[in-house]
């Protein structure tokens, strides 16, 4: 069997250009036609709204998707439909994550996204209505959802396991849904707990952020590559799960030690939400009474200055908090490597894996010793 190389298909403006061209088509609907006036209008601020939204971001979803399709596919027996199908899902799955951000920047109150203006935030700003805006931000989050099935509904389609990829697909966006609810609650758990904390909020990065950054992509792969559906949810359990937590929590890192230049939000932004995430929790659990008590004050607070953000930050790292990170985010990018390392792959197939993987971990987290 002769392996694709993950890139034969699937580039960053190529993803782009896609996405761009799916969202224009499944806005193209009767109801647009007979639009008129105000509502002609506002319809088109919210497309190009979408669109606008869609743009920019790694794409490490639909690269994935399209890296796990190569890496078990047979290159003499996958034809052009079938390349072009696994493409589409593929830019479903980003089209399914920019309706997560739109919500996700709704319940957050984050005004950016991608260094732009957060969706709500730029049609409240175009229609000098913050009600109406945030209220069509929720819609237009709802019809990108919606739109990302229904996109792979129509490539499914064209694959062995078609009922499977849709079963999947599905799954994947109720698993979203539930890990922000786990999401939301944990923002009023007592804070006296600290490895209860952790132990949460690992478990919300599994159900809100792995299974569709990683398993998700995985297993569509998988499956349209005719992997057997117990293998191929298998499999991208084993692989996706520890690399999924590990994004997550290396993005939450980012969001202390990098720059918003990298991040397009601005730096300590979860601070300033009040997020109770892994870092808050290692930070309570090691740190001496004066820091503890610190965090305590500004996290049970209704808001946290600028010096709250700069004073949280430099507990993290004296109490080691960040080191803490840094290991878990280690730990658990060895695990996932020596998944597809014992996996049923072929070694070219292990290989793709290994380097698209590659792309979600930050190389030197990837190399602690």
């Amino acid at each position: 069997m002769s392996t694709l190389t993950y890139d034969d298909t699937c580039t960053l403006s190529s993803i782009e250009s896609r996405i761009a061209h799916l969202i224009s088509q499944q806005f193209c609907t009767k109801a647009k036609n007979n639009l008129s006036s105000t509502c002609a209008k506002t319809f088109k601020q919210v497309v190009d709204q979408a669109i606008d939204s869609s743009e920019g971001g790694k794409r490490l979803r639909a690269l994935l998707t399209v890296a796990a399709f190569n890496s078990v596919a047979d290159e003499n027996k996958t034809s052009k439909i079938q390349k072009q199908s696994i493409f589409d899902i593929a830019c479903a799955l980003e089209v399914f994550q920019t309706a997560a951000l739109i919500h996700d920047d709704i319940i957050d109150e984050s005004a950016l996204r991608r260094g732009k203006p957060s969706a709500y935030c730029a049609l409240s700003a175009a229609l000098n209505n913050q009600h109406i805006g945030t209220g069509l931000g929720l819609m237009l989050g709802d019809l990108l959802a919606a739109e990302s099935f229904d996109i792979t509904r129509i490539a499914a389609k064209n694959f062995t396991y078609g009922d499977e990829l849709l079963a999947a697909f599905a799954d994947m966006q109720k698993n979203v849904g539930i890990g922000q609810v786990l999401d939301l609650s944990i923002e009023m758990m007592d804070l006296s707990d600290p490895c209860q904390l952790a132990e949460s909020s690992l478990n919300v990065f599994r159900w809100k952020t792995a299974s569709y950054t990683t398993i998700a992509p995985l297993t569509l792969g998988f499956l349209a590559g005719s992997v057997k559906p117990d293998y191929a949810y298998e499999l991208a359990c084993n692989i996706g799960d520890s690399l999924g937590i590990a994004f997550q929590l290396a993005d939450d890192l980012l969001d202390i030690v990098s720059d918003s230049k990298h991040t397009g939000k601005p730096i300590g932004g979860d601070i300033r939400e009040g997020k109770r995430a892994v870092l808050l929790a290692d930070a309570l659990q090691y740190g001496n009474k004066q820091e503890r008590d610190t965090l305590l004050k500004a996290y049970l607070s209704k808001s946290r200055s600028e010096d709250d953000v700069k004073q949280i930050i430099k507990i993290y790292y004296s109490t080691g908090a960040i080191d803490s990170s840094i290991k878990r985010i280690n730990k658990l990018w060895q695990e996932s490597q020596k998944a597809i390392d014992n996996s049923q792959l072929t070694n070219s197939g292990k290989n793709i894996l290994h380097s698209i993987s590659e792309r979600f971990i930050p190389e030197v987290w990837r190399n602690v010793q």
